[in-house]
């Protein structure tokens, strides 16, 4: 035979013998080209397989541990928590803690230590036990569903293990019928059957399922817990992480672990095989430097608005996102909150960071100031959340954050000008329901609404008795209609004579009659007069209102305070006895400017 250019082509060799019908068999193939092994993410491949591989769930470990020991495992659990912090894991570790038969098939009961490498612990981990079924609850939330898969198959002994084991997640999707369906078999279960359950809405589970379980709720993990975690998988990795990187993973993580190790994969791909830099991750986040965010917290607390806009729009330029900035605000704000408050607390939990810087910022931030930059900064993120321009927003927000941080509080201004000491002028405070409130009598104080002067009770002498009594007979709309309508004419034991407004009730001479006649125990005669009479209650409270109100604005102290804050309004204004009040004459109760911060 010969090839296509007719050089003689090379002879299969001979058969060595006969095949399986006679003929040769065909020389043996060499098996198919393997191809790489898919990549598995960091949070599947490092998934604990055992109760001693979960990170910040002590609690549950150890009760968990005491019931396997003393064998009083229930025949239901429920597990909550946030996602990512380890449900459905531990529900398939305690499916595996209860069908282990160990290495060498001697474990006959239920261990707190599954040995991963049986039968029963290789199928469960690679989801193809016939007797360990898990069940989207997401994605089977009728009853019918639940009956087909749950109670009929419960009736049934397992096949190969030694507990059948329902795993349902996400089990706050089922409906109503579907609870109701599974009340019974989950109150009294066959003995081989036990139960688990997953979910992050625990309060959408009824309680008649809840009393039937026990419950357990995974708690988020600290974030230096998950920084040391990430720092470990890092090194099985063969990865080089920065420290400062593996906290921003850890603090956007939130306490999950699967966000956060989602997190760290995304973080090594963008290296490209190099170190994995702290600015790299920042980019990855959105996030401003840390060190910047102290800067602009600072700056804007200083009230150097330029310096901080400027701060601003460079983090703005690298990447970060303002609703995020804002968010680092309200937390260097907490920081140093802390550090004024309680600082030894801060050594323990505060970043490096926040040791160096908080408690010199805290020396000079006052409480109040710091709870209204607080205050401010919140609202200040819904907004910056709801604008079409976020970072125009963001800007507002520095901008009225600064403007009132170096402002003294009513209480200091009053105090300086007590003294006689220069204020700052050109301030603005916000009008409306938080401006200060000016009291006859030389102080100004912050009130809510005006309290009635207590009047001694005397017998029924003037209208003001009458209302009294008819406020105290809880009679108010009456109480309100005397003082808005009765001009007193004459009152006399037994006698009352008023001329009534034009809109007046018909029949409020009538009730008034039927109202002191009770409350005397004597007949009142309520009769009606031409005769003008006296101004009526409500006018004369009024007019004394206004009077009091020129009074108070002619007042030197309260020009000073509205001279040093423009925007500054007198809201209620009453008389004030100073031996009953609180604070000392000419002092302030302060009334914060965060009431009204959005006209500030």
């Amino acid at each position: 035979m010969s090839d296509l250019f007719g050089s003689p082509a090379e002879e299969p060799p001979p058969p060595e013998g006969p095949g399986l019908f006679g003929a040769a068999d065909p020389a043996p193939q060499p098996p198919p080209r393997q191809g790489p092994a898919p990549y598995r993410v960091l949070a599947r491949k490092y998934r604990p397989q055992g109760f001693e591989s979960l990170i910040g769930q002590e609690a549950m470990v150890k009760t968990l541990t005491n019931a396997f020991a003393t064998g009083r495992i229930a025949h239901a659990f429920m597990l909550t928590g946030v996602r990512g912090v380890g449900k459905t894991t531990t529900a398939r570790i305690i499916a595996r803690a209860l069908n282990c038969t160990g290495a060498d098939g001697s474990v006959t009961a239920p261990t707190i230590t599954p040995c991963g490498v049986c039968d029963s612990c290789r199928a469960i981990a690679e989801d193809r036990h016939p007797d360990v079924m898990e069940i989207d609850a997401a994605s089977n939330t009728g009853v019918q569903n639940v009956r087909d898969v749950v109670i009929e198959g419960a009736r049934y002994a397992p096949i190969s293990a030694r507990h059948k084991v329902y795993i349902v997640d996400e089990v706050h999707m089922l409906s109503t019928a579907a609870f109701n369906a599974l009340l019974k078999t989950l109150e009294e279960p066959p003995p081989h059957v036990k139960f688990v359950f997953a979910t992050t809405e625990i309060r959408k589970v009824p309680v008649t399922v809840l009393s039937r379980c026990q419950r357990f709720d995974l708690r988020r993990i600290p974030a230096d817990r998950l920084t040391a975690h990430f720092g470990e998988i890092a090194g099985k990795e063969g990865v080089a992480v920065e420290e400062e990187a593996l906290r921003l993973i850890a603090r956007a993580a939130d306490g999950s672990v699967r966000d956060g190790l989602s997190l760290l994969d995304q973080a090594i791909a963008l290296a490209g095989g190099g170190a994995v830099t702290a600015e790299a991750v920042r980019g990855m986040l959105g996030l401003a430097d840390r060190g910047q965010v102290w800067d602009l917290f600072e700056a804007v607390m200083a009230g150097r608005i330029a310096e901080a806009l400027g701060l601003l729009g460079h983090a703005h330029a690298a990447g970060a996102d303002p609703t995020v900035v804002v968010q680092d605000l309200l937390g260097v704000t907490h920081a140093v909150t802390r550090a004024k408050l309680i600082p030894a607390a801060e050594d323990g939990l505060a970043a490096e960071l926040e040791r160096v810087r908080g408690p010199a910022l805290a020396a000079r931030l006052s409480v109040p100031q710091l709870g209204r930059a607080w205050q401010m900064l919140l609202k200040g993120l819904a907004e910056v959340n709801e604008a079409s321009d976020r970072l125009a927003a963001a800007e507002m927000v520095l901008i009225r954050l600064a403007h009132v941080a170096e402002l003294p509080t009513p209480g200091e201004l009053v105090r300086r000008l007590a003294r006689g000491e220069d204020v700052p002028a050109g301030g603005s405070v916000p009008s409306g329901g938080g401006g200060l409130r000016a009291i006859a009598g030389g102080g100004v104080r912050a009130d809510a609404a005006p309290v009635a002067a207590p009047r001694a009770q005397t017998g029924i002498a003037g209208l003001r008795d009458v209302v009294a009594l008819a406020t105290s007979r809880r009679e108010v709309r009456l109480a309100a209609e005397i003082a808005e309508y009765m001009h007193l004419v004459r009152i006399e034991q037994g006698v009352l004579e008023f001329r009534p407004e034009p809109d007046a009730p018909r029949d409020l001479a009538a009730r008034v009659g039927a109202l002191l006649t009770e409350a005397t125990g004597r007949r009142w005669t309520v009769a009606l007069s031409a005769e003008p009479g006296a101004p009526t209650l409500a006018e004369a409270d009024r007019d004394e209102a206004a009077r009091l109100r020129r009074e108070v604005e002619a007042h030197p102290l309260v020009r000073a305070v509205l001279e040093a804050f423009p925007g500054a309004v007198i809201g209620e204004i009453r008389r004030w006895d100073a031996a009953e009040a609180s604070v000392p004459e000419a002092d302030v109760i302060y009334d914060d400017f965060t009431d009204g911060e959005d006209d500030a």
